[in-house]
């Protein structure tokens, strides 16, 4: 077994690594960039190397670089993570040549996936359902436009060299290639050194599950079940859970079968995925391609650890030291189901723009293991849900706060902590948060929980998305496709959608939490003169409609009296409330007018004064926003890398006028009416803040 590894990587997954690391008795050793010099993960690690400036190009996608850190610190092995140098060949190839051990798979194996068209000619060969479309270099946007037209829209144009919803677009006609084309080109080239394009038929309903596999240098090779992965937002995942509710055993076994025949015909060892698309439309599931093979570690491996109890980092490091696998295909179980959900800094409010900057607040659910309602005591056993299978993994291999709870538990992956910052150079991901339970309404149920106790202040984030996601109707049921959000949210996210027995649950609250507030005023000022009394009826609007709120005796609602058990002491960012049978974690804000309630995926925005004086209201002017619509603004920190027009150029409704990048994306600026342009604020190249104006129309 290696004596000391090295984390080519950052973030939570460095931190993953680490703590299985060192339960395993491995030193580590982090290497970070200017941006990373005080991140936790450069902390956990046993020792530490500076690579460089922030920018991924002059740091963690240096080989060099890391391969002298190896030397320096004398490290035997290196874990790639994901991203960055995880799939590159020349990387495993470098570290073979300096007798560094690579903790994933062989370079042919890379080879062979790391190409999309290259993988899909392979998959053919092995025996594997491919997705139908021209595999062949594409020589311009003309010959992109003759080949869709052949395939049949729609059509997906992804960058060869492609991943993690990098250089993908997905085009209905010939006007969409003809945008499109350049773009998968430029991200392809940006992200991965590679702008070679392939277009393939866009299969309709379609469900994206993958396939775990894991494989040793002997020969052997399991696959672990699926992952359902069809919640997406630019073709980047969003939800993930394990197992899926479409598929059947008969399809888990033809797809694990067909994978493990891919990964036999490539040499394949140590963790990969095999990533599928598969038509929801067909029952009878037998409709599945093809798409590609990841050979790393997935950002979603936590959900196929929970069901299988088997730690698939720790199964990596023992596979690259020549160790051989310790179960079969039969050791490999499925009990529970577990959810992921990755908390993004986006802003979903704003159409989910990238939003960087200092975590003022963060405070993940379980740092306080006696925080209500979830039990005490940190699990030390993969025996929580049963499974049966610490033979293979003796202590749990999560890589942040876990909690036993009765129903199941919860699972925080992060690598951020309070006052750090979320940089503009890397992924936007703060964290990944797993629940495990018995069922999947019961995972959902202890996301949704979870969520509402997920405290980040600072920066925009999605959590009210993603549990509005959980609440939803059509993922309870299980009806996923990767159109999923496209097709539930087409006018954007406003919030979850709110019960009126919810809004009257939250005006009791408020009324509550304005009581105590004003009990508290008044017992500062009963110093002076000992009279005064807080008051106890209010006037609560929230959702649009005014409630009458009471707490003189019992705690009534328009006249309806309420069970109401909670406790409030003025200050307090976070509550735990009980109304009725009803349960509520609820983050509270102090504004000039009542308060900012935000539980169950929506801010409420709550208007609380005293009974007496709430008929004044009615002679305030409303203050008129100011009219911006002449004015293209910057919606998030980025780069402007394209500008379409000049000035004195005419405009129509929905044509492009800037490309601005943002944390790896290009994100289209196009004109929200016919126009003018009568002046340009900004030039191409040039970095821009939030709400920088890039030009004026008239």
């Amino acid at each position: 077994m290696f004596r000391k590894i090295l984390i080519a990587n950052r973030g939570e997954i460095a931190c993953r690594v680490i703590k299985t690391a060192r339960r395993m008795g491995i030193q580590t050793v982090a290497v970070y960039s200017d941006a990373d010099a005080r991140a936790p993960f450069v902390q956990m690690a046993d020792e530490a190397v500076h690579i460089g400036p922030s920018p991924a190009a002059q740091s963690y996608l240096i080989a060099d670089k890391i391969i002298a850190a190896c030397k320096q610190t004398g490290a035997e092995a290196v874990h790639p993570g994901y991203g960055f140098l995880s799939e590159r060949t020349s990387f495993a190839e470098e570290l073979a040549k300096n007798g560094i051990a690579f903790i994933g798979p062989p370079v042919n194996a890379i080879a062979a996936m790391g190409d999309k068209i290259e993988s899909k000619k392979l998959a053919k060969e092995a025996g594997v359902n491919v997705v139908p479309g021209f595999v062949g270099e594409i020589e311009d946007t003309e010959h992109a436009v003759r080949i869709s037209a052949e395939i049949g829209y729609p059509v997906m144009m992804k960058a060869s060299a492609g991943g993690g919803g990098k250089g993908m677009r997905l085009a209905y006609d010939e006007k969409d290639v003809r945008e499109g084309f350049e773009a998968v080109k430029r991200e392809g080239l940006n992200s991965f050194g590679d702008d070679r394009v392939f277009i393939e038929k866009f299969i309709l309903g379609p469900r994206h599950i993958e396939i775990q596999i894991l494989g040793d240098q002997h020969g052997n090779v399991l696959y672990l079940n699926e992952r359902e992965c069809s919640i997406q937002r630019r073709h980047q995942k969003v939800v993930e859970e394990a197992p899926s509710p479409f598929v059947t055993p008969k399809m888990r076994k033809a797809m694990g079968e067909q994978c493990v025949a891919l990964s036999r015909a490539v040499g394949y060892y140590s963790a990969g995925t095999v990533e599928l698309i598969v038509s929801g439309a067909d029952p009878s599931g037998e409709s599945f391609y093809f798409l590609e093979m990841n050979t790393r570690l997935q950002v979603e491996h936590p959900v196929t650890e929970c069901i299988t109890g088997i730690d698939l980092v720790e199964q990596m490091i023992r596979v690259a030291a020549g160790e051989k696998l310790s179960i079969t295909q039969d050791d490999v179980k499925i009990e529970g189901w577990a959810i992921e959900n990755r908390v993004y800094a986006e802003d979903p409010y704003r159409g989910f723009l990238p939003s960087t900057g200092r975590l003022v607040r963060y405070n993940p659910p379980l740092a306080d293991k006696t925080q209500a309602p979830f039990a005490d005591g940190v699990s030390t056993s993969l025996d929580t849900n049963g499974s049966g299978l610490d033979s293979v993994s003796s202590q749990p291999p999560f890589a942040s706060s876990e909690v036993e709870m009765p129903q199941g538990y919860i699972r925080v992956d992060d690598g951020v902590m309070e006052g750090g910052e979320v940089s503009m150079f890397y992924d936007p991901m703060i964290a990944k948060l797993i629940t495990w339970a018995p069922t999947r309404s019961e995972a959902a149920d202890l996301q949704i929980a979870a969520l509402d106790r997920f405290e980040i202040e600072g920066l925009g984030h999605n959590i009210d998305f993603v549990s509005a996601i959980m609440q939803h109707p059509r993922f309870r049921s299980g009806e996923l496709t990767t159109g999923f959000i496209a097709e539930e949210y087409p006018d954007g996210f406003t919030g979850a959608a709110t019960s009126a027995d919810t809004l009257k649950h939250l005006a009791a609250i408020a009324g509550f939490i304005m009581t105590a507030r004003a009990d508290r005023a008044c017992q500062i000022d009963q110093q002076l003169d000992g009279t005064l009394e807080p008051p106890y009826d209010w006037s609560v609007t929230i959702g649009g409609v005014t409630h009458a709120v009471s707490l003189d005796e019992d705690v009534t609602v328009d006249g309806e009296a309420l069970d109401l058990d909670m406790e409030y002491t003025p200050g307090e960012r976070m509550v735990e409330a009980s109304v009725g049978d009803a349960d509520y974690g609820v983050k509270v804000e102090v504004t000039r007018t009542g308060l900012k309630l935000t539980t169950h995926g929506r801010v409420h925005k709550v208007q609380a004064l005293p009974a007496r004086l709430a008929p004044l209201t009615s002679h305030m002017i409303e203050k008129i926003p100011p009219d911006l619509s002449k004015f293209l603004i910057c919606p998030m920190p980025g780069l402007l890398v394209a500008l379409h027009v000049q000035e004195g150029d005419k405009v129509e409704a929905g044509q492009p006028l800037a490309v601005v990048e943002a944390m790896k994306m290009e994100n289209i600026l196009r004109a929200e009416k016919s126009a003018t342009v009568k002046t340009i604020n900004a030039k191409q190249g040039e970095s821009l803040a939030v709400d920088a104006v890039i030009l004026e129309l008239e």
